[in-house]
């Protein structure tokens, strides 16, 4: 099987992909389109759950979504920092895929492995095309990099009508339990436990009000986006 992607998301997270951008994700894969998430840590440092558990639920949740692939990094959670090692890994797995999209998190986040994660993606998004960086990986240049909401909402350029995929959304955030709901005695409150998935759900309908959008899904791009003829929407 090839691993070429069209489209490949990253994550510092599991579950990062699938609060902003699940629906977005179901839409393509039913569209024909390969997809690919990459979590770049364990989350071991999680409040609740634990590297196991959460990575049943990524593969759950990939089931869900109906994903060609889903990889992990490995990479320190809450030590995601731009040093050469770690922009060298994420830069790897896109010269594996060779993705003609990229997603990241978005550049601002109350998070700061949300932060880092989109710094070092958009560094690896650059240093894919260079031929001479890793010279034994071929040179992938990406054709477009968006960046997706996670905790906060920022500048939005690009809205995605997810209607009809807003329950195949709310499945994936399902499958992460041990992060959206008090699973045992030893479970703690976090943002997540405390009507996390609700908030979502009430943004994303905000995000869609404007266009009379039900459910919608945000996107940034810090590149100029083509429009070929004004007045009409592309798909």
């Amino acid at each position: 099987m090839s691993d070429k992607l069209d489209i490949l998301i990253f994550g510092a997270h599991a579950d990062d992909a699938e609060i902003g951008m699940a629906g977005t994700i179901a839409k393509h894969v039913a569209a024909g389109r390969s997809v690919g998430i990459c979590d770049l840590t364990q989350a071991e440092m999680s409040s609740n759950g634990t590297v196991e558990i959460r990575r049943g639920e990524a593969e759950q949740a990939a089931e869900v979504l109906n994903l060609k692939v889903r990889t992990n990094l490995g990479l320190p959670d809450r030590g995601l920092f731009a040093t050469p090692e770690h922009v060298e890994r994420i830069t790897a797995e896109i010269r594996k895929h060779a993705p003609s999209i990229v997603f990241a998190p978005y550049w601002e986040d109350r998070h700061p492995d949300h932060v880092a994660a989109s710094r070092l993606v958009e560094e690896a998004v650059f240093n894919a095309k260079l031929r001479r960086y890793l010279p034994e990986l071929p040179p992938v240049k990406v054709d477009e990099l968006y960046f997706y909401f996670i905790n906060d909402i920022g500048r939005t350029d690009l809205i995605v009508d997810v209607t009809e995929q807003y329950g195949t959304k709310e499945r994936a955030l399902s499958c992460y339990r041990s992060q959206f709901e008090k699973t045992d005695k030893n479970a703690v409150s976090t943002p997540l436990t405390e009507g996390y998935i609700e908030r979502v759900r009430a943004r994303d309908s905000l995000l869609g009000a404007r266009s009379l959008i039900p459910y919608a899904e945000g996107f940034a791009s810090k590149s100029p986006y083509t429009v070929h003829l004004f007045g009409s929407k592309q798909a």
